[in-house]
């Protein structure tokens, strides 16, 4: 991609970033400490069960290479404000939802080059001889995670009425980007799209419906209540593909990785709709 479409991927990230933070406090975090147990189930399904699902996919339809790197990178990746924006049409937990996409997002600042340092040593006999930069991906999540979330959250102590006033306009704003960034990548890579969007497809739809349904059932067996179990259904399934795609074309600078990210944006929203449904009718009962 040119400078200035990665430019533009750069400052969309960030906005959607300090969007997330528009709607989060300390007392966010502090529900960790209260009920810790939906927190930290949460939290194993995110960091620990998720790559660990993906990897097992790679392992069994054996993608490209490239295919395999940009899946890793996508389950490396938290659920940001996407999981929550669903929780909340599917009438879930928010508040859980809200504390694990924050606590996530700060904890694989950490374990998203650790993911990709693996990947990159299994795939890379095929894929080629580039390293990992862990220590650009460090730098690059700092900015377009840490950052931008510090300076919403920041905004919401100092004033809240005008955070509350620019929530709805900035989840607008992001949600447009996000589709902006998304059929760019299409359409610069799309002939690499064409050839592996049937396997590639494949894979997506099972790496979600398997992903959420261990997240619902796997909390209702530890006795957690529906709520909750189809908020953990969501930020297990609900990635967050515009921070995959810069990952991909900003620190990496290999665009064909986020072509994985860019088919599961709108698939991902597709089959939201399940737990959608579910928690809706629990709502009416």
């Amino acid at each position: 991609m040119d400078q200035a479409s990665t430019l533009f991927l750069a400052v969309s990230i960030m906005i959607i970033m300090a969007g997330m933070g528009l709607g989060l406090t300390l007392q966010d975090f502090k529900r960790v400490a209260e009920n810790p147990k939906p927190v930290l189930i949460g939290l194993f399904n995110q960091i620990i069960l998720l790559p660990l699902v993906g990897f097992g996919l790679c392992l069994v339809f054996k993608p490209e290479p490239f295919i395999a790197i940009g899946l890793m990178m996508l389950v490396a990746c938290p659920g940001g404000t996407s999981s929550n924006i669903i929780a909340l049409l599917a009438k879930g937990d928010l508040p859980l939802s809200i504390s694990l996409t924050a606590i996530n997002s700060l904890i694989t600042i950490f374990t998203i080059p650790l993911i990709i340092n693996f990947s990159f040593a299994y795939f890379n006999s095929e894929v080629g001889s580039i390293p990992p930069p862990a220590k650009d991906i460090f730098i690059s999540l700092v900015a377009v995670i840490a950052i931008p979330l510090t300076i919403g959250m920041f905004l919401k102590k100092k004033a809240p009425n005008f955070a509350l006033k620019m929530e709805g306009p900035v989840r607008i704003a992001s949600s447009l980007l996000l589709a902006l960034v998304i059929i760019t990548i299409l359409v610069k890579e799309f002939e690499l799209f064409k050839l592996h969007i049937g396997a590639t497809l494949w894979i997506l739809i099972a790496l979600n419906a398997i992903t959420m349904t261990l997240g619902y059932f796997g909390s209702r067996w530890l006795n957690l209540n529906l709520k909750q179990a189809v908020t953990i259904a969501i930020e297990s399934g609900i990635q967050n593909g515009t921070l995959t795609i810069s990952l991909a074309v900003i620190t990496i600078a290999k665009p064909e990785y986020a072509i994985v990210a860019a088919i599961y944006g709108p698939l991902m929203y597709l089959m939201a709709s399940v737990p959608i449904a579910l928690g809706v009718r629990d709502s009416k009962k």
